[in-house]
C-alpha cells in the first residue's frame, strides 16, 4: 500500500468582516452547514485554532469562568480544561495536547480553518531505529542553511547557498564555507531545496554546480508557486528537478527515505523535510512559521531550525509616525526575545535528542547597508542553546563551517568528545571580504536598459503585475545609494483601485504608501519580472505609510503572486522602433 498525498480540508471559513471582529482571547464558532464547532484564539495578530471537541470523551468546551486571563476553556462533560493559547490541557495537567487546525488567511483578509489529512504522515509504515555504526551518519555544516548529510553510502545536501548575495544585494554569507564546498555538492546523490528565497535557492551557487553536474537530482515540494519558477530566466542548466507531493515518503534506498511537508502559514511557497535513515529521523523545519500546521514528530534524533530573526524589511526600512529609532530598537529586541523563547519552547515540546540552530547566518555586509547591519540585531545561537539546556536535556550544537556531527556517537553517548568534530584550529570561520563587484555589475546593467527611456514602461509593468481593484495608492521613487531621490529618476503614483497613474493623489479617502527604492535594484526587478522580496527582505527600499497598516494583499501579491513569466519587453520596445 502506498502512502497518500497529504491534503488540506477546509472546515470553516470566516469573512473579512468576521475576522476583523475577532476579539482578543477566545472566540467560539459553529459551521452552520456541518453543525461542527471550533475555537479560535487571538493574540494580537497571531491566531491559533482547534475543534471544539474535548479529547477525553468528545465533550463541548465553554468559557472557563475561573480563568481570569481569558485563555482557557472548560469541557461540559468532565470539567477538563484546555489552555487555548498553548493548546495544552491544564486539567488534568500534562495529559494531552489539542490537535491544531491550520489557519490560512486569504487575499481579502478572510480566513479558513484547514485540517491536514493525514495529520502525521510520517507515521505511515513506521520503522524501528537500528543501531548506527560510528561514522555511518555524519552531518557537516557548510554555511547558513546548507548541511551536507552522509547517510550510509548516500549523500544529501540541504539548501546550498555558498557564493554570492541573496535578496539582490542585501544579504551576504556570515560564515566562510569549507574550501571544498563545490566538490561536496558534486558528490551529492540528491539535493533538497526548501523554497524559492535566494538564501536557499541560490542561482550563483547552482550555476557553478550545473557546469559540472547538470543532472544532479534536486527535490522540491509541490508548492503553489513552483520553487524553480525562474529557472529559464536564470540561465542555469539543471535537468533533474523533481517536484514531490507533500506528506509522502520518497524511498532513496532500503535504509533511506525522506518526506517533504508544507508550512501552515505560507503553504504557497514554504516547505520543510523529514529525512529518515534506519528508523532515525532528522527534522529540518528550515524557515517554516508553522511547519505542517504545527504538528511535528516528537523525539527525533536531530532537529534543525531557523532562530535568528531579522529576515524582513520590517521595521528597519520604515520611517515616519511611530517608527523612531528608539521604537525600532525596542521592537527588534522584544521580537527577537519572543522568537528565542518560542524556539526554545518548541524544542522542549518536541524533545529531539539533538538540536541545531541554523539558517540565520547572514550579514548585511555591503557598505551601503551599514545602518541595517548595525540595527538589525539577530539572535545568538548560543543564547538559544543555553535557554534550551535550562528547559530540557536536549543536546545542542552551534554549528561552525566544516564541523561534523556523528549521529551514531552522540545518540550512544551525548558526552562523547568525538561526537562533534570542530573545524581544525586556524580554520576561517567568518567571512571578512565579499566579492561585491560582479553581482553589483549585473544589477547596474539594468539602469541603462532601453526600456527605461520610455515612461510608458510604468503602465506596462503594473498591468503585467496584475494587481488591481484595491483601495491603495503608492508613490514609487527611484533613489541613489542613500535613498535620496535620483536626479532624472522616475517618481510616480500608482492608484490600484482602477490601476491608473495619476499626477497627484486622488481626492477620495485612500491608504497611501511611499516606497523609495535603489534604482539598480528596482530596475533589475522590473526588467526581469522578479519578486519584490529582493526589495523588501533585501533592505533595498525605505517605506512610509499612512495610515500605518500592513497591506497584506498588496505585499503578498508582489512577493509571491506575480506572473511566472516576465513582462514581454521586446514587444513593448517594438512600439518605439
Amino acid at each position: 500500500m502506498d502512502s497518500v498525498e497529504q491534503t488540506a480540508e477546509i472546515l470553516l471559513c470566516l469573512s473579512p468582516a468576521e475576522v476583523a471582529s475577532l476579539k482578543e482571547g477566545i472566540n467560539f464558532f459553529r459551521n452552520k452547514s456541518t453543525s461542527k464547532d471550533y475555537i479560535i484564539y487571538k493574540d494580537k495578530s497571531f491566531l491559533r485554532a482547534c475543534k471544539n471537541l474535548c479529547k477525553h470523551q468528545g465533550g463541548l468546551f465553554i468559557k472557563d469562568i475561573e480563568d481570569l486571563d481569558g485563555r482557557s476553556v472548560k469541557c461540559t462533560k468532565h470539567n477538563w480544561k484546555l489552555d487555548v493559547s498553548t493548546m495544552k490541557y491544564i486539567n488534568p495537567p500534562g495529559s494531552f495536547c489539542q490537535d491544531e487546525l491550520v489557519v490560512e488567511m486569504d487575499e481579502n483578509n478572510g480566513l479558513s480553518l484547514l485540517e491536514l489529512n493525514p495529520p502525521n504522515p510520517w507515521d505511515f509504515e513506521p520503522r524501528s531505529p537500528e543501531d548506527l555504526a560510528f561514522g555511518e551518519v555524519q552531518i557537516t555544516y557548510l554555511t547558513h542553511a546548507c548541511m551536507d548529510l552522509k547517510l550510509g553510502d548516500k549523500r544529501m545536501v540541504f539548501d546550498p547557498w555558498l557564493i554570492g548575495p541573496a535578496f539582490a544585494r542585501g544579504w551576504w554569507l556570515l560564515h566562510e564555507p569549507p574550501s571544498d564546498w563545490l566538490e561536496r555538492l558534486c558528490q551529492a546523490d540528491l539535493i533538497y531545496i526548501s523554497h524559492m528565497h535566494s538564501d536557499h535557492l541560490s542561482y550563483p551557487t547552482l550555476k557553478q554546480l550545473s557546469e559540472r553536474r547538470p543532472d544532479i537530482p534536486i527535490y522540491v515540494g509541490n508548492t503553489e508557486r513552483p520553487v524553480f519558477w525562474n529557472l529559464n530566466q536564470s540561465g542555469v542548466q539543471l535537468t533533474n528537478i523533481n517536484v514531490v507531493p507533500f506528506g509522502v515518503w520518497q524511498q532513496v534506498d532500503k535504509n533511506l527515505r525522506f518526506m517533504i511537508l508544507m508550512d501552515g502559514v505560507h503553504p504557497e511557497m514554504d516547505t520543510c523535510i523529514i529525512v529518515e535513515y534506519k528508523g532515525h529521523k532528522i527534522l529540518n523545519t528550515v524557515d517554516c512559521t508553522r511547519p505542517n500546521g504545527g504538528r511535528l514528530p516528537a523525539k527525533v534524533a536531530l532537529m534543525m531550525s531557523d532562530f535568528a530573526g531579522g529576515a524582513s524589511g520590517f521595521p528597519m526600512t520604515f520611517s515616519g509616525g511611530k517608527f523612531t529609532e528608539e521604537w525600532k530598537a525596542q521592537f527588534i529586541k522584544t521580537e527577537r526575545k519572543k522568537l528565542l523563547h518560542y524556539k526554545a519552547q518548541l524544542v522542549k515540546d518536541l524533545q529531539p535528542r539533538i538540536y541545531c540552530p541554523f539558517a540565520g547566518y547572514f550579514v548585511e555586509s555591503h557598505p551601503s547597508d551599514k545602518y541595517i547591519k548595525e540595527t538589525n540585531i539577530k539572535n545568538d545561537p548560543n543564547e538559544l542553546n543555553n535557554l534550551i539546556k535550562k528547559k530540557s536535556d536536549v543536546v545542542t550544537w552551534t554549528p561552525r563551517p566544516g564541523a561534523v556531527l556523528d549521529l551514531g556517537r552522540v545518540l550512544k553517548d551525548p558526552t562523547d568528545s568525538k561526537g562533534i568534530t570542530e573545524p581544525p584550529e586556524g580554520t576561517k570561520i567568518y567571512k571578512d571580504s565579499w566579492d561585491f563587484g560582479p553581482y553589483l555589475n549585473i544589477l547596474n546593467a539594468a539602469i541603462e536598459d532601453e526600456i527605461f527611456l520610455h515612461s510608458s514602461w510604468i503602465k506596462e509593468y503594473f498591468t503585467w503585475a496584475g494587481f488591481k481593484d484595491y483601495n491603495l495608492v503608492i508613490r514609487m521613487i527611484e533613489t541613489d545609494e542613500d535613498f535620496n531621490p535620483l536626479p532624472g529618476g522616475y517618481d510616480y503614483l500608482v492608484d490600484f483601485l482602477d490601476l491608473s497613474f495619476p499626477k497627484e493623489r486622488p481626492s477620495r479617502e485612500h491608504p497611501y504608501e511611499e516606497i523609495r527604492s535603489r534604482v539598480d535594484v528596482i530596475r533589475h526587478v522590473v526588467k526581469n519580472g522578479l519578486l519584490w522580496d529582493d526589495l523588501y527582505i533585501g533592505f533595498q527600499t525605505r517605506l512610509q505609510r499612512d495610515p500605518d497598516i500592513y497591506h497584506h494583499l498588496f505585499w503578498n501579491h508582489f512577493q509571491i503572486k506575480l506572473p511566472l513569466t516576465p513582462p514581454n519587453w521586446s514587444s513593448f520596445l517594438m512600439h518605439f522602433s
